[in-house]
């Protein structure tokens, strides 16, 4: 049984140490490049996940005015806080988020649904903002 699939944490740790020491013979490259994909998709689900959680936290924040509270400003300055520094961390991401806001909004309106007694009529088709207005500190949209 490989390394590789019975101890990942372990595989990783000696695969590290091969590139380190420059044992490229050793490698087991088909498994790299897997995992090395993977990392780029996850970053990028990562980027549509925070941002449909932060435009969930929008749309509330737009349709139920009544329910506004600390919790939900919280979460709209964490979101973006952390998409700041995911995409600061990844300017490569920058091409995506257009496509990104896209895909996220459906899961923001899909938090919406679930957490209120909105349902997904009661909210536009498509998203109401900007990419610019989303990361905006400064915006909290109101009807």
């Amino acid at each position: 049984m490989r390394l590789y699939d019975h101890d990942f944490y372990a595989w990783l740790q000696e695969q590290a140490t091969l590139l380190q020491s420059g044992q490229w013979g050793q490698l087991d490259i088909p498994n790299l490049v897997e995992e090395l994909a993977a990392l780029g998709r996850q970053e990028r689900r990562e980027l549509v996940n925070r941002l449909g959680i932060l435009l969930g936290h929008l749309l509330k924040w737009q349709y139920q005015p009544q329910q506004r509270g600390k919790s939900w400003a919280a979460t709209i300055v964490g979101q973006r806080q952390d998409l700041q520094e995911l995409i600061a961390d990844n300017p490569s991401l920058k091409p995506y988020v257009r496509m990104a806001v896209d895909n996220a909004y459906q899961k923001g309106v899909l938090l919406v649904v679930k957490e209120t007694p909105l349902s997904q009529n009661d909210l536009p088709a498509q998203c109401p903002y900007t990419f610019e207005q989303i990361m905006d500190a400064d915006f909290y949209p109101i009807i």
